[in-house]
């Protein structure tokens, strides 16, 4: 039974309806005590009207055929009101969302937003009538939901109001506010997912990752989650939101039910070195990043950054490589048959080519210098005076060909695979050395390495491909073996006693770098890089702004692959 309390001062009398002489009297409401009660749909409703009278008086009638029936224009009554949105409450609560519809002045609009309503399915809905004001009727709304067995209360409060029509009847003007108070013209409520289902991943060895320990991981463990989570038969978070009339989603207004993950999805994340691998990042931020792939195969085996949250510089950050493309460089004049690392080639102060002139850091200069020298005190002029011995695009081909960079990678998260344009004149003196319009990720870099390792490039992955079938980048030619052993011995010398020695030289087995720093217009500092291979892992890392490649990335790299 819902109670409603009327204002003082009002009450109800008889309704007279004559027609052809006969007069018949409306159902008698009593007043017992000060209180006015009525009975309407066989819900009582208490009128408290102490003091005060009104009479509603008479609606005359005329039944005569030659006389258009008059419209009655008059407010509604209080015991219009009433029994206005009694009728109504009690047919949307009944679940009845056409004849709720029909006591509206909107049918069609009322009738499809009340649809909507019942779309949520709820196992009860509750309607409580509250104490009128003039013409406006509030009501709490109380419904019980069950979604993937997860129960909830959705309670809030709304209100209506009763108007007449063009057809003089006493109805609710229809207004999507009171389906939900917050909802404008148009809207509707929908329950809906509110995103893919989530995914458990793990490591490559059976190890959960999850986005609190391993926080660099966070973005794309989530986009993981929206490529997989389907695919792995999880269950989708679901809420109630509002549904804008170009039927994009608005806000939540409810959480129905968590999502909840389906079979483990596998990934190539090593969870040891990616613990390590966030470690080291803080220690040279606030601005580092890094990413190690196995060289036989492409796996991603862990990739930090800081700070962790927010835009993946690792595998989306757009930087000049500086030196540590040399790598490539280095590869096309092996390849080319004119260069081995015992070749001579001068590193002089400076060098002129397309209208400018560069020169080394401190202005170094070596006489009597070979490829090999070149490569691991990282002269710039060497490098950049063999564009008189290659031809317009042969690095830039060999990028791409060899190395896969400008290739469409499919990761199977947002990655950028690298740019290296075909360019003349400085600009091309300018690519020798990874400055000028070459730009790369880490990602990019820690693949270069693991080329040069490999000998052949191998796609970067961090879901295995077998678990999909999803297609991989394949580069169009092998470095030849001999070009890769040559490129192997000039990053073995460097890592050994060139300009990587500091930092990684300490470590055993297979070890093979290149640092770098990068000059960036606008920047007081260089940014520093370092890529290294060390057996079956290769990593980069980059920090900006910072200084020479072996102070500041070469530390990252060499705290990482020591403790593999």
């Amino acid at each position: 039974m819902a109670v409603w309390r009327w204002e003082p001062g009002v009450w109800c009398g008889d309704i007279v309806v004559r027609g052809n002489g006969r007069v018949r009297r409306a159902p008698k409401i009593a007043i017992v005590g000060g209180a006015v009660s009525v009975t309407v749909a066989g819900v009582a409703f208490a009128l408290y009207a102490p003091g005060q009278h009104r009479s509603v008086g008479h609606t005359v009638v005329s039944e005569r055929s030659d006389l258009a029936k008059p419209v009655n224009t008059e407010p509604p009554s209080p015991h219009e009101v009433l029994t206005t949105a009694k009728a109504f409450l009690t047919a949307w609560q009944a679940g009845n969302t056409a004849k709720a519809a029909s006591l509206t002045d909107n049918d069609t609009a009322a009738s499809r937003q009340l649809a909507s309503f019942k779309s949520l399915q709820a196992t009860s809905l509750t309607l409580t009538g509250k104490p009128p004001t003039g013409f406006q009727v509030p009501f709490a709304v109380r419904a019980q939901l069950d979604h993937a067995g997860q129960h909830s209360t959705w309670a809030y409060d709304s209100s209506l109001t009763v108007v007449r029509d063009a057809d003089g009847r006493a109805v609710v003007k229809w207004t999507p506010s009171v389906l939900y108070p917050k909802l404008a013209p148009g809207q509707s409520v929908v329950a809906t997912p509110t995103s893919a289902p989530p995914v458990k991943a793990m490591d490559r060895d059976g190890k959960e990752l999850t986005a609190a320990k391993y926080p660099s991981l966070a973005g794309i463990l989530s986009q993981l989650q929206a490529r997989y989570g389907a695919k792995m038969h999880g269950t989708p978070a679901t809420a109630i939101r509002i549904k804008n009339a170009d039927g994009s989603a608005g806000p939540v207004l409810k959480m129905l039910s968590r999502g909840r993950p389906g079979k483990p999805l596998p990934t190539t994340i090593d969870a040891h070195l990616q613990a390590e691998a966030e470690r080291d990042v803080k220690r040279q931020g606030p601005d580092a990043s890094v990413v190690a792939i196995q060289p036989s195969t492409g796996d991603v085996l862990a990739v930090a950054m800081t700070p962790a949250k927010g835009f993946n510089k690792a595998f989306q950050g757009t930087y000049a490589p500086g030196s540590t493309f040399k790598v490539i460089t280095a590869s096309t004049l092996l390849e080319s048959g004119k260069f081995t690392p015992s070749t001579p080639l001068n590193c002089p102060q400076y060098f002129s080519y397309g209208g400018l002139t560069f020169h080394n850091v401190d202005k170094m200069k070596i006489d009597h210098a070979t490829l090999a020298t070149d490569f691991e005190a990282s002269c710039n002029t060497a490098f950049m005076s063999t564009v008189r011995v290659l031809p317009d695009g042969a690095v830039e081909h060999e990028a791409r060909d060899v190395f896969g960079l400008g290739l469409d990678w499919n990761t199977r998260v947002p990655s950028f695979d690298g740019s290296v344009p075909t360019t003349s004149g400085a600009s091309k003196a300018m690519t020798y050395i990874g400055q000028g319009k070459v730009v790369v990720s880490p990602l990019d870099m820690a693949s270069v390495a693991a080329t040069a390792k490999a000998g052949v490039f191998h796609q970067p992955v961090i879901v295995p491909a077998s678990l999909d079938g999803h297609r991989i980048a394949r580069a169009p030619r092998q470095m030849s073996a001999a070009a890769d052993a040559g490129l192997r011995s000039l990053m073995t010398l460097t890592a050994r006693q060139g300009t990587a020695a500091p930092t990684i030289g300490g470590l055993s087995g297979d070890v093979g770098a290149k640092t770098g720093t990068a000059e960036v217009d606008g920047r007081q500092k260089p940014n520093s890089w370092f890529i290294v291979y060390r057996d079956d892992v290769a990593a980069a890392a980059v920090v900006p702004d910072s200084g020479e490649g072996y102070k500041f990335a070469g530390r990252i790299v060499t705290a990482l692959l020591a403790a593999r």
